[in-house]
């Protein structure tokens, strides 16, 4: 999930608010199994219609397979929180292209169409989200009246299920501290500048040009300016064109990378001299959009790993991942989060950047346009 995940519309004081897979041979198309309402697990809207929660453990243990894309085990505590469905349930999880963007989400699910090795759910950036929404299936998870209205699709399609603020990651070791954007221009970054992906592709590659847009004076409403000092980084010989991983991070190849604040946070552990820098004057969150493929070729494993992540337990190992999980705020009050990893939860006081659709589709058009002849 090196790629692109954004917010549906909403800004508050405090915010707390991802390629191909291996081919396989092509399979009958199936419906999926009848499910106790008479309707098949692929047109499931609900746990009710498996005769509730234990009918559609039941029907997916039958599958006995899930398929997930684009998740890395270091983003959003995604390694966790697949083997603890899988132990849970006793499903197997197949987990293709983890550090794919959001398009190769899209583009597996056309390519890999009635194969079973096709995604059975996404987890992608707004504006990929937002465009893809007739390949989604309506469904609505069992604590749907928890999950507040700005966080999801009326008709079940799609459900913000994580969210965090962009940050800038850098060794202290290699570089000056970082406290303002316009550090990055600098002559002693020269080549050690990394953004998280392409960002006409990739949601978290978005919301860092959004960031560098408003420290500039540009808004959600204007990216250019973002686009324009990412033209000055390259011109400097600043900007290094190589997308981020753990690895480059602690190879050194990657000095300083511009990306969500969980997954720089996460460097911290493994490399004392990381420091995360979250810019208060321009704060930028995002949360990314939890879907499930309308073709899915395990489409009862698919709602259960909808139920799992949206309950308790599956909110509070988002939580330790150090992201918001949506219902963060209903379980804070109702004593249901987990106070060891509540507190590890981004919090950023004043008003807070989230675009609206209509903004990111906006922005998004200005980037294809503009970003690949701004980095050269």
């Amino acid at each position: 999930m090196r790629f692109s995940r954004l917010v549906a519309a909403c800004a508050a004081s405090v915010v707390v608010l991802g390629g191909l897979v291996a081919c396989a041979p092509p399979e009958k198309e199936d419906s999926g199994e009848q499910t106790q309402s008479g309707v098949s697990a692929r047109e499931a809207t609900s746990a009710e219609d498996f005769g509730g929660l234990d009918g559609l453990i039941e029907a997916a243990k039958r599958e006995g397979e899930l398929n997930v894309i684009a998740l890395p085990p270091d983003w959003a505590n995604y390694g966790e929180i697949i083997k603890a469905f899988s132990d849970k349930y006793g499903i197997k999880v197949n987990s293709a292209q983890p550090d794919a963007a959001s398009q190769d989400e899209i583009n597996a699910a056309n390519q890999q169409r009635g194969k079973s090795s096709a995604p059975d759910v996404f987890d992608l950036g707004q504006s990929v989200a937002l465009a893809n929404t007739d390949m989604f299936a309506p469904y609505q998870v069992s604590v749907w009246d928890d999950i507040p209205a700005a966080y999801k699709d009326p008709d079940g399609k799609w459900v913000n299920d994580y969210g965090g603020y962009m940050s800038i990651g850098f060794d202290s070791a290699k570089v000056p501290a970082v406290t303002l954007v316009d550090d990055l221009l600098k002559p002693e970054f020269r080549g050690k500048v990394a953004l998280n992906g392409d960002p006409t592709q990739a949601g978290a590659a978005f919301s860092g040009v959004l960031m560098v847009a408003l420290s500039q004076g540009g808004s959600a409403d204007d990216i250019a300016p973002g686009v324009e000092f990412f033209r000055k980084l390259r011109e400097a010989g600043n900007f290094l064109p190589v997308d981020p991983t753990p690895a480059t991070i602690e190879s050194g190849q990657t000095p300083v990378v511009i990306d969500w604040n969980y997954l720089n946070a996460a460097e911290t552990k493994k490399l004392p001299s990381w420091q995360v820098f979250v810019p208060s004057d321009y704060p930028v969150a995002g949360y990314y959009y939890q879907a499930i493929n309308k073709d899915a070729p395990h489409p009862a494993a698919a709602r259960l790993w909808q139920e799992f992540l949206f309950s308790d337990e599956g909110q509070n190992l988002y939580a330790a991942g150090g992201v918001r999980p949506v219902r963060a705020d209903n379980m804070l009050a109702d004593g249901k989060l987990d106070p060891a990893v509540a507190a590890s939860i981004p919090v950023v006081d004043g008003p807070v950047t989230v675009p609206s659709p209509e903004q990111t589709q906006k922005a998004t058009q200005y980037l294809s346009e503009h970003w690949a002849q701004a980095i050269g």
